[in-house]
């Protein structure tokens, strides 16, 4: 292991985290708010630690892929240890739990929140909650290295492989950093298109900057107590739009820029997730078309409510938790499956379902016919029998955690539904559940024991769990769990 190394990444990205806090410094003097001494002084503690791990530069840059997932877990704990600071020093998080709890929830895009007035916060840590969503969306580490090299043979690529959400990651060019560059440029310019649009819709140029984040990670933090529900239909109606494609690969949007139409449109997954989607809304559309003055009400909140959770963006624009039975099950379904692989969107992914699904038919089919060899493949690919294992050692693990979380949480003494939504909504990082912790509520309730769970459940989701797996035990044989497609 390249230690060494690994302190010298870390070292990079405290600094740039300190760079980044120059635009919440920004919005401070704008609007002449005293939250700039808390920013400042993150600033120079940021400075100071990323100073002292730059110092031990390496000669070798070389990463492995081990290496690579130290340093994303490391990378993730140290950025939100130090995130948490300008809430706390400021007092307007005044326990220092909750405000990790809150910026860690804004770095894995999760959107679930301890706050029960959102719109008491200054501007400028508004700004910073959501800001964090954009960071950590396309990946912290991919940002850097859109602005320069981290290491040498291909530790660039292991480094995206282990922060990259999603069973597939790959190179669109040969140079990884270029990779990230591509990568970022997409993301910076559906983001700008977004804040235009809702410009254009009357929404004010804060609330549409910090929106357009929190769509654009797919994380969820609103700046008003209603989250979206007070903006007009037509700023909602783009924000259902663009969270439903933020949540699509975004190897199909490089295919798109390169005029490779047929391989964009051929992906199994993309098709699967509109798919998915489609079906959803109009099963919930039907079902609550009474609760609404008219079918296209109900058919808006409905693809508004299934965009933002199967996407794990969390923003909402009518309190569903009041929707009937048959609407919340599906809602909770969709939550788990989320978004496409190689998306900011968090939960299963799609490709994973997918793969179980063939797996299963497989299977089956190996018990009608069992001398017949039945060969699976994925956007006309053949799929390896290591990715299948790969699938399922992620799929057992992630229910383990899941069953291991619920029952922790259940210690609080709150109701069922509660525990096993906000598991899910923070494990799948969507942001908000149901009962307590629903549109209208927040995760402020639970102790200290089931906060720190919950911190530890958005991580691991946000990291597709191995990294961390890895960082506390380093002696398991990673390679063999993060097998893409």
């Amino acid at each position: 292991m390249n230690k060494r190394m690994i302190a010298y990444v870390l070292g990079i990205l405290l600094l740039c985290e300190a760079g980044l806090l120059l635009l919440p410094v920004a919005v401070s003097l704008i609007y002449s708010e005293s939250t700039l001494i808390s920013f400042l002084l993150t600033i120079g503690i940021l400075c100071a630690a990323g100073i002292i791990l730059i110092h031990f530069k390496p000669k070798d840059k070389t990463i492995f892929a081990k290496d690579g997932l130290f340093v994303v877990a490391l990378g993730w704990i140290f950025l939100s240890l130090f995130g948490a600071l300008p809430f706390f020093i400021s007092r307007e998080i005044p326990n220092y739990l909750d405000a990790l709890f809150e910026t860690v929830s804004g770095f894995t895009t999760t959107g679930a929140s301890i706050l029960s007035d959102v719109e008491a916060l200054s501007k400028a840590l508004l700004f910073w909650r959501s800001f964090t969503h954009w960071i950590g969306g396309m990946g912290v580490l991919v940002f850097v290295m859109a602005v320069l090299p981290l290491a040498g043979g291909g530790g660039d690529l292991h480094l995206m492989r282990a922060e990259s959400p999603g069973p597939s990651v790959s190179k669109l060019v040969p140079r990884s950093n270029k990779t990230a560059r591509i990568l970022y440029g997409i993301y910076l310019v559906m983001t700008i298109a977004q804040i235009v649009l809702l410009l254009v819709g009357g929404m004010p140029l804060f609330d549409s900057i910090t929106i357009s984040f929190g769509t654009a990670g797919t994380g969820g933090f609103g700046i008003l107590n209603n989250s979206i529900g007070g903006y007009n239909t037509f700023c909602q109606a783009v924000i259902t739009v663009f969270m439903t494609l933020f949540g699509i690969n975004f190897n199909v949007y490089f295919l798109i820029l390169i005029k490779n139409f047929k391989g964009a449109f051929k992906s199994e997954e993309l098709w699967g997730y509109l798919g998915i989607m489609g079906a959803a809304i109009l099963a919930i559309t039907l079902n609550i078309r009474n609760h609404f003055d008219s079918i296209f009400e109900a058919l808006h909140h409905a693809a508004f409510q299934v965009s933002s959770v199967m996407t794990t963006t969390g923003y909402s624009t009518t309190d569903f938790d009041k929707w009937p039975e048959f609407s919340k099950t599906v809602l909770i379904m969709v939550m788990c499956i989320g978004a496409c692989a190689g998306s900011t969107g968090g939960g299963f992914k799609v490709s994973r379902v997918l793969l179980l699904l063939k797996y299963a038919k497989k299977t089956i089919h190996s018990y009608v016919h069992p001398r017949s060899i039945k060969v699976i493949t994925f956007d006309g690919q053949r799929v390896a029998n290591e990715t299948f294992q790969g699938t399922m050692a992620f799929f057992i693990v992630y229910v383990i955690i899941f069953a291991v979380s619920v029952l922790i949480v259940s210690a609080d003494k709150h109701d069922l539904v509660t525990d096993f939504s906000g598991v899910v909504a923070t494990f799948n990082n969507i942001g908000p559940g149901l009962g307590k912790v629903g549109p209208t509520g927040n995760f402020g309730s639970y102790g200290v024991l089931s906060k720190i769970v919950f911190i530890i459940d958005m991580l691991l989701g946000r990291l597709e769990i191995f990294p961390l797996i890895c960082l506390f035990t380093p002696s398991l044989h990673i390679k063999h769990f993060r097998k893409k497609l």
